[in-house]
């Protein structure tokens, strides 16, 4: 338990985090969360420690039976998993929260997949690797993304950082919501490199054929799952380039494969995937879908990394979120990133 003294109001604030992070980042945590803040750790929550805040992605029945005074569950990463969110039905009263640390991370992978897929640098690359240059003269296939129209399907945390660097590039951005905040639709006239501009989900059918790179950073719901199935994904013009950085049952599977393998889609980048590892013996053998994507050319496959999990940078990110919403919710202040368990984000 972190040493922690009375906050102004003479009371603590207590906080326990089921899944104790490694020494270092626990060591970072304590030190980032505010004196009046009392830390528990562990997959047991002690005995009368009756925390108002529970860090954990995946807690128990059993947690949440046992914590009368919750107010609030912290998930710490991006995401709300589902079966999380199925109990939650049960604790209407238990406001939910995540962080979005890797953002930044996330939508420079994107646009890494867009010029990688769209310049089709993979096969280039293997080619060279063996004294062929034959790519050199090649023009089939690639595509030119300055003053090419972006349109970025999920335009939260990492929509909008990745409609920046879009931006940066001389695209024109349409970010795409369900609900587009008032004031948020904007276009900065008289830059057209700057064009910018927030719709709601139902223009997306019209836009489809306009854009020349499609961002996927959606969430996986109800409402999301197989949101570009055949049909929309055959709005797309035949040399549009499609990166996928949110879920990967977003876009529909067999129809995915199709398009690119058929040519009515030009090229792909794939950071998400249809099927994944069950355990740490598995990861070296599992196929990412049951479709030969590995197999095409236009497809820049990624293995779900566009977080950078794992790097001293990532994980002090984290921390120093979770450390942050900690502090708002002691304080009383609004904690940030509030996940609706019924939308499922």
């Amino acid at each position: 338990m972190s040493a922690a003294s009375h906050g102004k109001d003479g009371r603590v604030f207590r906080v326990h985090v089921l899944r104790p992070p490694e020494p270092e980042s626990r060591r970072l945590l304590e030190s980032l969360v505010d004196p009046g803040v009392a830390l528990t750790f562990g997959e047991e929550i002690p005995d009368g420690a009756a925390p108002e805040l529970l860090v954990a992605g995946r807690p128990e029945r059993r947690h949440l039976e046992a914590l009368t005074g919750l107010r609030v569950l912290l998930i710490p990463w991006a995401g709300l998993p589902a079966t999380t969110a199925e109990l939650l039905g049960d604790y209407p009263d238990v406001a939910v929260h995540n962080i979005h640390h890797n953002a930044g991370s996330v939508a420079e992978l994107a646009l890494a997949l867009a010029l990688a897929a769209a310049r089709r640098l993979i096969p280039a690359d293997r080619a060279l690797r063996v004294g062929d240059w034959s790519p050199r003269n090649e023009a089939a296939g690639i595509v030119r993304l300055d003053s090419a129209r972006a349109l970025i399907l999920g335009y939260g945390a990492i929509g909008r950082r990745l409609a920046l660097f879009c931006r940066a590039l001389g695209m024109h951005v349409t970010g795409v919501r369900r609900r587009p905040a008032i004031g948020e639709d904007r276009h900065e006239a008289g830059t057209a490199a700057a064009a910018h501009v927030v719709v709601g989900t139902e223009a997306v059918d019209e836009l489809l054929p306009q854009s020349g790179v499609v961002f996927v950073t959606l969430p996986l719901t109800a409402e999301t799952e197989g949101f570009l199935d055949a049909r929309r994904l055959a709005l797309l013009p035949p040399e549009a380039v499609l990166v996928n950085v949110g879920r990967g049952a977003v876009i529909e599977e067999e129809a995915l494969y199709r398009a690119l393998a058929g040519g009515t889609l030009g090229a792909a980048g794939l950071d998400v995937w249809y099927n994944y590892p069950e355990d740490e013996a598995s990861r070296a053998s599992t196929p990412p879908s049951r479709f030969d994507f590995g197999a095409l050319d236009n497809v820049v496959m990624s293995p779900h990394r566009g977080g950078a999990p794992g790097t001293d940078r990532t994980e002090r990110e984290r921390i120093e979120a979770v450390a942050a919403s900690i502090n708002a919710a002691a304080r009383g202040e609004t904690v940030p990133y509030r996940v609706d368990p019924d939308a499922g984000y």
